[in-house]
């Protein structure tokens, strides 16, 4: 998560938010009371919706004054999903995706000390995968039986392999899963002729750099 966060009061000009967020490059901004404590959340869909549209008849100096008018209070969501501290990350993922939310603050005592974004899940993404680190990368479809995984690692260790990123996935049916190994120090004709005998078929396999 993000401990920095820049957090806005409900008596904030939507004007002054919006130019926040393209300052800072981010997209919701937690709302707190005077005591800090979370009150709200608004993003930027919420402040350019409140915005007069295109169509509008009114002049530039009508627009400004009426936007001038319009504070976070009008427009932000009170009903805030939250996180705690130590809640695990595929338990918040999975919370973002089930309401369809781009972030979530975490709180302790109902006070915002950081927020977890789309782009925090997809850096642990690259990180479980072994995205920037050299290797070879196998996806297999492998029977769900006890002891399956070990046989893998136990292979890759015969071949003196380094394990970079192990994933599993769902199988295409219930007696399968897909797992996706990354290994440095082996070749990829080695490696395939290694989980041949444990596997059910290579779905795919591929050098990255």
């Amino acid at each position: 998560m993000k401990k920095l966060v820049i957090t806005v009061t409900k008596d904030v000009p939507i004007q002054e938010a919006l130019a926040m967020m393209k300052r800072d490059k981010f997209r919701r901004l937690p709302v707190v009371d005077e005591r800090g404590k979370l009150i709200g959340i608004v993003t930027e869909s919420d402040l350019l919706n409140a915005s007069p549209s295109d169509a509008t008849s009114l002049s530039v100096w009508e627009i400004n004054y009426l936007l001038s008018k319009i504070t976070i209070e009008k427009v932000m969501t009170t009903r805030v999903i939250t996180v705690a501290e130590d809640t695990p990350i595929e338990e918040a993922a999975r919370i973002m995706s089930d309401n369809k939310i781009g972030g979530l603050p975490v709180c302790r005592n109902g006070e915002v000390i950081g927020i977890i974004t789309e782009t925090d899940l997809f850096k642990i993404f690259l990180e479980l995968l072994g995205a920037r680190t050299p290797g070879i990368r196998l996806t297999a479809l492998v029977q769900e039986a006890p002891g399956k995984l070990h046989d893998m690692t136990k292979a890759i260790d015969e071949l003196d392999g380094n394990i970079i990123a192990l994933g599993t996935f769902m199988g295409e049916t219930p007696g399968n899963r897909t797992v996706t190994i990354k290994v440095a120090g082996v070749s990829k004709d080695a490696l395939v002729k290694a989980m041949e005998p444990i596997i059910e078929r290579v779905v795919d396999v591929r050098e990255m750099s």
